[in-house]
C-alpha cells in the first residue's frame, strides 16, 4: 500500500503544465434603442455540452499589449446601479447594452451551457429591479433576459434556438456590451449613431493601469479581466463544459428543460464536476450524494438496483429511455445524472414509485475538444479513457463524440478476483438545416467480473468473519456483452413548436457461473443446502418515442404544452442449470474446490421465455397563471400486454393491463429566490414477477403526496429543497425465500419521509453538495399476516441517511489552483430481510481528496473509507448474501484537455 501511494505522489509531482491559447480581437462601440421589458428570466440550460480549449479571452487595454495585463480581483467592494437596458442592431450583430453611470465598469462572469449564454453580473444592481426580457429578437436567437438575481447580482440569459449563441462581452466605463454575434433581427436597419448613453469608443491613453495580484474565475465561470475606468475588453464564449455544483435546469421531470425551481417535485441533478472531483465510476458511487437513495439487491454486484425512498426501482433511464439490467452501467459518456423523487409514471409508464434515475450523456460538440484521463489505484486499478469531440465539415453540420474507456482491477475480496471492462460509445450528429438535426448514437459494452454474494448473517446481525472472505466460490463469474443504438430527429417548426422523435435498440448478453447461498447451522457454522448453478440469458429492448412540445398563450396565461406517444417491446430469456450436488463450507474454516466443469451442470433449473409489449400516450400542460404562480397538471394512459413461457413445465401465461396515472402540481414563488410547491402523482407498475405456479404477481400501483419548498441562496450559486411526502403502494411482491428465483404477494407498503438536499458554490472556489434523508417505510397490510406482519419495516432501507461532500480549491497566490475535499458517508442500521430477522449496523464512512488543476490538466489523489471502518451496503436477498463495503482505497489520476 505505501508504495501504490508513493507511486501516486510522485505521478502528481511530475504533471506539467500546458499554457492556454490567448487570442485578441477588436470591440466596437453601439448605440442603443430601449428592450422590451416585463416577463421571467430564463435560467441556463444543461444540456450536454463540454468544455471547449477555444474559449479566448481578450483584453484590449489603452496602449498595453493583449497579453502584458494581469488578471485582476473578480470582486468589486461597492454596489453599481444599472440605470438602463438596451437593444440594438449592429453590423456585427445584437448588441444588448446595460448602463452604468459614468465611471462605473462593471464585471461580468459569462459560460455556456447547452443552447443557452449566461451572463453573471455581481455587485450590481438593476434601476427598480425590473425584469427584462425579449422573445425572438434576431435569427437564431429565442429569447434575452435580464433580470435580477438576489440583492447584488444581475444575469443575463441568451438562449438560441438550438445552438449555444456566440456572444462578444466589452466593458466600459459606461456600459456593458453583449453582441451576439451573426445575429440579425428581423427589421435590422443600419446603426444609427451613438447617443450620449452609448459606451464611448475606445482611446488610448499614456498611463498603464497598475498590474493586479491574479485571481481565478469562480467553477463554472469564464475568466474576466478587472475593468479599470475608460477600459475595454473582449471576451468570445464557445462552447464550455458545464462545470459546478449547481445545475438550475433538469428535462428528466417534464420532458422539457424546465427550471427545477418550476418543478413541482423534488429533483437532484449530481453534475460532471461532482463525478470528476469524487472519482465517481460506479452510479452507487455517485448516488450516495442523493437523500433517500441507497443501494438495494445487485445480482452478486454485478446489477445497478436502487431504493429510492424506500421503493426497490430495478430500472434505470438513459437520456429517457429504459436500458436493460445487465452489468453496471458506465459513467464515462456521462454529462449528469438526474434522480427524480417520487412516481414517475405520467411521463415514462410504468415505473416503481419511488422516483428513478436519468443517466444523461454527452453530446457532440461544434469545437474541437479532447481529453485523456488515467486512473490508477488500490486493489490493481487502471482505468484509462477518452472524450473527444468536435465538427467533422468545415460548416460545422456534421458533428461527433467518442467516449472510450478500458478498466482493469481486483477486489478486495481473497483470491483476487478481478474485473476487466471495455466501453465505447461514438454520437454523430448532422445538422440538416437551421431548425433540424439528427443524432445517431452507438455503445458497446463488454465486461468479466466476479459473481459474489458476499458475507452471511449470524443472529440479529452479521457473522463476525473477515468482509474479504468468500462463501461462494473464487472462481464464481459474471459476464456481459451488450450492444445499443438509436436516433434521435428534432425539428422545430418555429419558435413555439418542436417535434422530437427518437429511437432505441439494446441487445444483452450475459452468463454466470455461481454458489447460490443458503443456510446456516450457527451451532457449527457450516453453510449448508448451497446451490452451484449457472444462467445464460439474452435480452432485447426496442424503443419508440414521439412528441411535441409548443408555446402558446391563452390572455396573460403562458402554456408549454407536451404531447406524445412511446412504444417499446422486451424480450428475454435464457436458461439455468445447476449441479446435481449441494456441497457444504464452513464459514470460520472455509474449503473450497468442489467447483466443476460447465459441462457436469445437468440438472436443469429454467428454460423460459417472456415478451413485454408497452404502449403509452401523455399529455402535459405547464401553466404560468403568474410571474410567480405555476401549475403542472399531466396524464398518461398506458397498456401493457406480457407473455411467459415456461418450457421446461411447458406452460404458458400472459396479461394484459391498462392504467391510468395522473400527476398534478402547484408552484408559488413569494419571492423570486424561493419557490413553494404541492403535487400528487401515481404510479403503475405490471407484475413482472412470477409465483412458483408461473402466474404474474397483481399490478401495483402507488399513490404519493409531496410538499416542499425550494431556495436559491447566494445570488443563485447555491440550490436547496426541503421535501416531505407520503407513499402508499398496493400489491408488494417480495421474493419467496423457499424459491428465491420466484416472489410472494406481501400487500401494502407505505414510506413517509423527509429529505433535505443542497449544492452549489458557497464563496468563490468553495463547493459543496450534501443531504439528509429520513425514511419511515413499513408493511401497512399483509396478505400473509403471519410471515410478513404489519409493522414490518422494508429491507435495505436505513432510516436515516446523511452525506456531505465538499471542496475548496485556493484562488490565488503561489498555491493556486491547489485544492481539497472532504466527505462523510452516513447510513443508520437497516433490516437486511423482509421479515426483519436482523440488521446491518449504521456507519459512517469519511472520503478525502487532493488536487491540483493548472490551466488544461489536473492531478488528484482521492481516498475512500478513508479510517478504514467495517460496513455493509446492501442486501441481496435474505440472510446469505450481504455485500460489504471496500476497505481504505486510494485512486490517483491524472486528466489533461485540449
Amino acid at each position: 500500500m505505501k508504495s501504490q501511494i508513493y507511486s501516486l505522489l510522485l505521478v502528481v509531482s511530475a504533471a506539467v503544465a500546458i499554457a492556454p491559447t490567448v487570442c485578441a480581437t477588436e470591440a466596437e462601440s453601439i448605440p442603443p434603442t430601449p428592450l422590451k421589458k416585463g416577463g421571467n428570466l430564463l435560467s441556463p440550460t444543461p444540456q450536454n455540452t463540454a468544455k471547449s480549449n477555444l474559449l479566448s479571452l481578450t483584453p484590449l487595454l489603452k496602449g498595453e499589449a493583449a497579453g502584458g495585463r494581469i488578471w485582476g480581483s473578480l470582486a468589486q467592494s461597492r454596489i453599481i446601479q444599472v440605470t438602463n437596458v438596451q437593444l440594438q442592431q449592429t453590423d456585427k450583430g445584437l448588441a444588448v447594452i446595460l448602463e452604468t453611470p459614468e465611471g462605473e465598469s462593471l464585471q461580468v462572469f459569462p459560460a455556456g451551457f447547452g443552447n443557452t449564454f449566461v451572463a453573471n453580473i455581481p455587485n450590481a444592481q438593476l434601476a427598480e429591479g425590473k425584469t427584462v426580457r425579449q422573445e425572438n429578437p434576431a435569427s437564431g436567437i429565442a429569447s434575452i433576459a435580464v433580470t435580477q438575481q438576489g440583492t447584488n447580482n444581475i444575469r443575463v440569459t441568451v438562449t438560441g434556438t438550438r445552438d449555444l449563441p456566440k456572444v462578444e462581452v466589452a466593458t466600459s466605463d459606461r456600459a456593458l456590451t453583449l453582441t451576439l454575434l451573426e445575429a440579425l433581427a428581423p427589421t435590422a436597419q443600419q446603426p444609427a449613431p451613438p447617443a450620449s448613453t452609448a459606451p464611448p469608443q475606445t482611446q488610448a491613453t499614456p498611463e498603464a493601469t497598475p498590474p493586479q495580484e491574479a485571481v481565478p474565475p469562480k467553477e463554472g465561470e469564464t475568466q474576466q479581466p478587472t475593468t479599470t475606468q475608460g477600459e475595454e475588453q473582449e471576451i468570445v464564449v464557445t462552447d464550455e463544459r458545464e462545470t459546478g455544483y449547481s445545475v438550475p435546469d433538469a428535462s428528466t421531470a417534464t420532458r422539457t428543460d424546465t427550471p427545477i425551481r418550476d418543478i413541482p417535485q423534488s429533483i437532484q441533478v449530481i453534475p460532471q464536476q461532482v463525478l470528476e472531483d469524487q472519482r465517481a465510476i460506479r452510479l452507487k458511487e455517485a448516488l450516495r450524494n442523493v437523500s433517500g437513495v441507497s443501494e438495494d439487491s445487485n445480482f452478486g454486484g454485478a446489477l445497478d438496483r436502487f431504493n429510492i425512498r424506500g421503493f426497490s426501482q430495478n430500472t434505470v433511464l438513459r437520456d429517457g429511455f429504459r436500458i436493460g439490467e445487465g452489468g453496471l452501467r458506465e459513467t464515462a459518456n456521462l454529462e449528469r445524472i438526474e434522480i427524480l423523487k417520487g412516481p414517475a409514471s405520467v411521463l415514462y409508464g410504468s415505473l416503481e414509485p419511488g422516483g428513478i434515475v436519468n443517466l444523461v450523456t454527452k453530446q457532440p460538440l461544434s469545437e474541437p475538444f479532447y481529453s485523456f484521463d488515467f486512473q490508477a489505484g488500490s486493489y490493481d486499478l487502471y482505468r484509462p479513457s477518452i472524450d473527444l469531440s468536435g465538427p467533422l465539415n468545415a460548416d460545422k453540420t456534421l458533428l461527433y463524440r467518442l467516449n472510450a474507456v478500458y478498466e482493469s482491477s481486483d477486489s478486495f475480496r481473497d483470491y483476487d478476483q478481478n474485473t476487466e471492462r471495455f466501453f465505447i460509445a461514438p454520437v454523430l450528429t448532422w445538422k440538416i438545416g437551421d431548425n433540424t438535426s439528427l443524432n445517431f448514437e452507438f455503445d458497446y459494452l463488454n465486461l468479466e467480473q466476479p459473481f459474489d454474494r458476499g458475507v452471511v448473517a449470524f443472529g440479529d446481525g452479521v457473522a463476525d468473519i473477515p468482509i474479504t472472505r468468500v462463501l461462494g466460490d473464487p472462481n464464481d463469474v459474471y459476464k456481459l456483452e451488450e450492444i445499443g443504438a438509436g436516433y434521435r430527429l428534432e425539428h422545430r417548426f418555429n419558435e413555439n413548436l418542436l417535434l422530437r422523435n427518437a429511437f432505441r435498440f439494446q441487445q444483452s448478453n450475459t452468463f454466470d457461473q455461481k454458489t447460490q447461498p443458503g443456510e446456516l447451522d450457527e451451532a457449527t457454522g457450516d453453510f449448508i443446502e448451497r446451490r452451484f448453478d449457472s444462467n445464460d440469458d439474452t435480452e432485447k429492448r426496442y424503443a419508440l418515442q414521439t412528441d411535441l412540445t409548443g408555446k402558446f398563450s391563452t390572455g396573460s396565461i403562458q402554456h408549454t404544452l407536451l404531447f406524445g406517444f412511446d412504444l417499446a417491446r422486451e424480450e428475454g430469456g435464457g436458461t439455468n442449470n445447476g449441479l446435481p450436488f449441494t456441497p457444504d463450507i464452513n464459514i470460520f474454516n472455509p474449503v473450497y474446490g468442489f467447483r466443476r466443469p460447465l459441462s457436469e451442470y445437468t440438472v436443469p433449473r429454467r428454460d423460459d421465455f417472456s415478451k413485454t409489449d408497452r404502449l403509452g400516450i401523455f399529455l402535459q400542460d405547464q401553466i404560468a397563471l403568474l410571474d410567480n404562480l405555476k401549475l403542472l397538471i399531466g396524464g398518461r394512459f398506458d397498456v401493457v400486454d406480457q407473455e411467459s413461457e415456461d418450457r421446461l413445465e411447458d406452460t404458458s401465461s400472459s396479461q394484459s393491463e391498462d392504467a391510468f396515472s395522473p400527476r398534478i402540481g402547484i408552484v408559488y414563488q413569494p419571492i423570486e429566490p424561493i419557490s413553494l410547491y404541492a403535487s400528487y402523482s401515481q404510479s403503475f407498475v405490471p407484475n413482472s414477477a412470477t409465483r412458483v405456479d408461473g402466474s404474474f404477481l397483481e399490478p401495483e400501483r402507488g399513490t404519493q403526496y409531496e410538499v416542499g419548498i425550494k431556495g436559491e441562496l447566494f445570488d443563485g450559486r447555491l440550490a436547496a429543497t426541503l421535501a416531505g411526502y407520503e407513499i402508499t403502494k398496493k400489491n408488494v411482491g417480495t421474493t419467496d425465500p423457499d424459491n428465491p428465483d420466484f416472489s410472494l404477494p406481501l400487500g401494502e407498503v407505505r414510506s413517509r419521509g423527509i429529505e433535505f438536499d443542497v449544492n452549489g458554490e458557497i464563496l468563490p472556489g468553495w463547493n459543496i453538495i450534501a443531504s439528509y434523508g429520513h425514511i419511515d417505510s413499513e408493511v401497512t397490510a399483509s396478505s400473509d399476516p403471519e410471515s410478513f406482519p404489519v409493522g414490518l419495516r422494508t429491507a435495505n432501507v436505513p432510516r436515516n441517511t446523511a452525506s456531505l461532500w465538499t471542496t475548496y480549491r485556493i484562488q490565488s497566490g503561489d498555491l493556486q489552483g491547489l485544492g481539497f475535499g472532504i466527505g462523510l458517508f452516513h447510513a443508520d442500521e437497516k433490516p437486511g430481510d423482509d421479515e426483519n430477522t436482523y440488521e446491518l449496523p449504521s456507519y459512517v464512512r469519511t472520503d478525502a481528496a487532493i488536487f491540483y488543476r493548472r490551466n488544461n490538466w489536473q492531478a488528484a489523489i482521492n481516498f475512500r473509507n478513508l479510517f478504514d471502518v467495517k460496513y455493509y451496503e446492501s442486501v441481496n436477498f435474505g440472510r446469505g448474501a450481504i455485500q460489504p463495503g471496500t476497505p481504505f482505497t486510494v485512486i490517483g489520476s491524472f486528466s489533461v484537455e485540449f
